[in-house]
């Protein structure tokens, strides 16, 4: 169980003088000592970035074989001070990556580490921007979405689950968690049937898909409409990427407090961590490898929607 994991985070996180440096202090408490803290400093103010390394018994740190999982919790802001008091619901990625890294960390200190290495990322800010959306109004980053990517998407993930809360439109009539259908170099693939039966393993029911659209996986700056950041991650690797959604009946604004469901999110934390047992043993596929080589021989690279596109 890691409702533990989820309502220490959620303590942790839930401050207006909250730094990198204390999240990095907490999770080394927990036994994980590969955690590193970078601050940077954008046109509207700074952040603290976490990168948390959980070694596995057979990963590549260990000379081993076993793939690398990445966990992305992506966000703009953890709080909207002092607009706002308290923690925002945008925050909820950056709970999920604090929860995974401190759940996995106990784990391995009660001997039960994953077979492959486990890098989780997300940044750290208590007092971001709030921004004008169609829906409802959002969190907006204190740096550039280059920068995020460039900070939280690895060379060594060998894929990632980017996770992001996802309440802030009327497209997911559904509380809890959900994913999305595989992005891979500008394609949108069928969603992987090994993360669905984990879904509903972890669930207790029937999966849920939220929709994607070309627009969503193109990144950010292009003046087209974006569900939200939560499939970025995707136009900076050529990884395969699944977005894990925390999700609403109805919409509730990225700058609402007051807003976040420990129990979704400790869905979203148990997600992640079957995804990493399962992918580190090859049990976990995002994609089928053959059908890739298909689309493209067939129709070749789509990675155009990785970049800005034409003017």
């Amino acid at each position: 169980m890691s409702l533990p994991a989820v309502l220490q985070a959620l303590e942790v996180l839930d401050s207006a003088t909250v730094t990198g440096e204390e999240v990095a202090a907490t999770i080394r408490a927990a036994g994980v000592t590969d955690v590193q803290v970078k601050q940077v400093v954008g046109k509207d103010g700074s952040t603290d970035f976490l990168r948390i390394t959980v070694p596995g018994t057979e990963g590549r740190l260990a000379g081993g074989q076993a793939p690398t999982l990445g966990i992305i919790g992506r966000l703009g802001g953890i709080g909207a001070r002092p607009e706002k008091i308290g923690l925002v619901s945008d925050a909820d990625g950056a709970v999920t990556a604090v929860a995974c890294a401190l759940k996995l960390g106990r784990m391995a200190q009660k001997r039960d580490r994953l077979p492959g290495d486990v890098v989780i990322s997300t940044h750290i800010c208590p007092n971001a921007r709030t921004i004008a959306h169609p829906s409802v109004t959002m969190m907006n980053s204190p740096v550039d979405m280059a920068t995020l990517n460039q900070e939280e998407v690895r060379p060594e993930m060998e894929a990632i689950l980017s996770v992001d809360t996802t309440r802030g439109n009327r497209v997911i009539n559904h509380r809890g968690i959900a994913i999305s259908a595989t992005v891979k170099e500008g394609w949108i693939l069928r969603v992987a049937e090994d993360l669905l039966t984990l879904m509903q393993q972890v669930t207790g029911r029937m999966p849920v898909v939220f929709p994607l659209t070309m627009q969503d996986i193109t990144p950010y700056g292009n003046a087209l409409f974006h569900l939200n950041s939560i499939l970025q991650p995707a136009t900076a690797t050529r990884a395969p990427v699944v977005g894990v959604a925390l999700t609403a009946e109805v919409p509730v604004p990225g700058s609402a407090t007051g807003a976040s469901q420990p129990a979704d999110i400790e869905l979203a934390v148990r997600f992640c961590l079957e995804v990493a047992k399962a992918f580190g043993r090859r049990q976990c596929q995002f994609h089928d490898a053959a059908e890739w080589e298909a689309i493209l021989r067939r129709y070749g690279s789509m990675r155009l929607l990785q970049t800005p596109g034409r003017d």
